[in-house]
């Protein structure tokens, strides 16, 4: 992703919104990383957003509009930031 691309997508606006814990609906989206039944990955104008749960699946999809709603049962919504995600995955470990 270019610098001013990144710049955009810093400056679009972050909801989440989420319903029951059943649907969880996001905008500023700027890449899907991962998705599966558990765990999906996103990268957000707020930093990497990851929501983990049961039964998940994208219901839609827009990256141009910078939008994803994720249905199933949601148990977690984790922001990592910048940093966090430069260390590496043994140092956040231990």
């Amino acid at each position: 992703m270019k610098n001013e691309e990144y710049r955009r997508m810093e400056a679009a606006p972050h909801n989440v919104i989420l319903e029951n814990r059943e649907r969880l609906s996001v905008s500023g989206v700027s890449e899907v990383l991962s998705f599966d039944e558990n765990q999906v990955a996103l990268v957000t104008s707020m930093g990497l957003l990851t929501v983990g749960g049961q039964q998940l699946h994208v219901e839609k999809l827009s990256l141009e509009m910078g939008e994803i709603a994720i249905a199933g049962q949601v148990e977690a919504v984790i922001y990592e930031d910048d940093q966090q995600r430069r260390r590496g995955f043994w140092s956040r470990l231990f």
